[in-house]
């Protein structure tokens, strides 16, 4: 089965709540067994964001399309049917005082600087909304990657809490025994089951925080948060060979976003030459025939053709436009300076990402050690006490000076891991395209076909929303104005329902008023008869 197709159907499956048997990596209902490159692999296909990226670019590259089909010709009829009420025109039209006039046109701009301008402005904003969406891929990756190993490291500190209920449970049965026989006091006992209750509840801190990481990567893979994912993975210490220069030298070259604010400041050139429209003229070709006649469509009256060209060019506008370059000039300073900010900040991460990476190195090194040693002291308080030349507190120190050890250990490892990615995520190391490639191929003027294919590092990178997701989203759209018809048909039957027992109720209380006065009435007259 095709990979792509498999995390697809996977996805569709645990969404559609039909986990019950096994398919590849699936093991049971509602249970999910994957590695970080599944993970990552259905963050791709599913997160929120990537897929709102994807909405942009299209977006984006539509309206990309408006600007450039402005440029070329256009098409227009027109039908009328008239009276004529004077005597002038009826004479035009032999006493007849109805007729129709038709007429078609048609027009190409020869010259537009505002238009093509436009294009300009448009074709960047595209350029950026790719790097975008490369940017947005890349920060997904770093979080289902980040929200990945959280899990094994929480996994590890469920182990290190577990051992650390073990080797307080054991201590407290040794020191039962030996109360049980006078060697120690009540005091011993007391301390050590305050020591058992306090990594007890440790252990379950750290299930809970187990649980939280789980549901926090199915939200980010797109699977429903109480899935359940066996991980068989261990965090590892893999080897780098990075150094600083290399790392921002490149980082400046590929960070997606880096490129988006690049694409930025070129958007903003092209909006001082829109600016600066206001100072050229417009030149226009047209052709059009228009005809006159007692019948639809019949030419008795009159038939014309017009061929020509128009130019329209605004000599003095009191320097709206002037002002409208200085403005555009303004939003051009602005975008040069993010820019600038944009590479000190890449800088920045690329540094903290590093440091961070070789700190979390020197830190696995050292509590290598220290794991070793808190381990041996361990061993060491347990037989001293157990021979009676060792207090209660000894061996507390040493238990907790053992998961202390550990639990650094293991964050040592669970830091290193993390910044790794997020040292990916700084120099930008690409998902679908190569964000160097595509500004190198974009400066060279490719269309934007060219530009991505020589940009892609992945054999299908996804740039644009499926006919699928447009479909689905047309599905649902109507299908949301369904369920609104729907409520306010609802709600107007209940309207009117309510406004029908009213008047039932107000029916009714008129009759008993009715029949109250009648029986009042009838009374009167009774007594009056009787009085009689």
């Amino acid at each position: 089965m095709n990979k792509h197709r498999f995390y697809k159907k996977l996805t569709a499956l645990v969404l559609g709540g039909l986990m019950s048997f096994s398919l590849g990596t699936v093991s049971a209902a509602n249970t999910v067994r994957l590695n970080l490159e599944d993970a990552v692999q259905m963050a791709m296909e599913n997160n929120r964001s990537i897929k709102s990226a994807l909405a942009d670019v299209d977006a984006a590259k539509w309206n990309l399309s408006k600007y450039r089909r402005q440029t070329g010709v256009t098409f227009s009829l027109s039908s009328a049917v008239n009276r004529a009420n004077d005597a002038l025109a009826q004479a035009q039209h032999n006493g007849d005082n109805t007729y129709y006039t038709n007429s078609a046109s048609a027009s190409i701009p020869l010259y537009n600087f505002s238009l093509r301008s436009g294009i300009e402005a448009a074709g960047y904003g595209l350029n950026s909304a790719d790097v975008t969406l490369e940017n947005t891929k890349q920060a997904v990756r770093y979080q289902a990657t980040a929200d990945y190993y959280n899990i094994l490291n929480y996994k590890n500190l469920i182990k290190v809490q577990e051992d650390t209920v073990r080797a307080y449970q054991e201590h407290l049965d040794n020191v039962n025994a030996q109360y049980r026989v006078g060697t120690v006091a009540k005091s011993d006992v007391l301390s050590s089951q305050v020591n058992l209750a306090n990594a007890q509840q440790a252990l379950t801190t750290a299930q809970n925080n187990y649980d939280i990481a789980v549901a926090t990567l199915n939200n980010v893979i797109g699977l429903p948060t109480d899935t359940v994912l066996e991980i068989d993975e261990e965090l590892k210490h893999p080897a780098y060979n990075l150094n600083l220069e290399d790392c921002t030298t490149y980082a400046l070259n590929n960070r997606a976003d880096g490129a988006a604010a690049y694409y930025a400041v070129k958007q903003a050139e092209a909006g001082i030459n829109t600016a600066r429209a206001g100072w050229y003229p417009t030149v226009t070709a047209s052709a059009s025939k228009a005809i006159e006649g007692k019948q639809e469509f019949k030419t008795d009256h009159s038939n014309t053709w017009v061929f020509g060209a128009a130019a329209n060019w605004n000599i003095f506008d009191n320097g709206v436009t002037a002002a409208g370059v200085h403005n555009a000039e303004a939003s051009l300073v602005k975008a040069q300076e993010a820019l600038k900010a944009k590479d000190e900040t890449i800088q920045l991460d690329v540094r903290t990402a590093l440091l961070n990476l070789q700190a979390a190195e020197k830190n696995i090194g050292t509590m290598e050690t220290a794991v070793k040693q808190a381990e041996e002291d361990l061993k060491i308080a347990n037989v001293r006490y157990s021979a009676g030349v060792g207090t209660n507190l000894d061996v507390m120190d040493a238990t907790e000076k053992m998961t202390a050890a550990r639990t650094n250990y293991n964050t040592a490892l669970y830091n290193y891991n993390v910044n790794k990615a997020a040292l990916d995520k700084a120099m930008g190391i690409p998902v679908d395209i190569d964000v160097a490639k595509y500004k190198a191929s974009q400066m060279e003027g490719n269309r934007l076909k060219k530009v991505r294919e020589d940009a892609k590092v992945t054999e299908k990178p996804l740039l644009e929303l499926s006919a699928e997701a447009k479909k689905s989203s047309k599905d649902e759209a109507k299908a949301m104005r369904k369920a609104e018809r729907e409520a306010r048909k609802l709600s107007k039957d209940k309207k009117v329902k309510k406004s029908a027992v009213k008047q039932e109720a107000k029916a009714a209380a008129s009759e008993k008023t009715v029949k109250s006065e009648t029986a009042s009435s009838t009374e009167s007259v009774a007594k009056e008869m009787a009085n009689n």
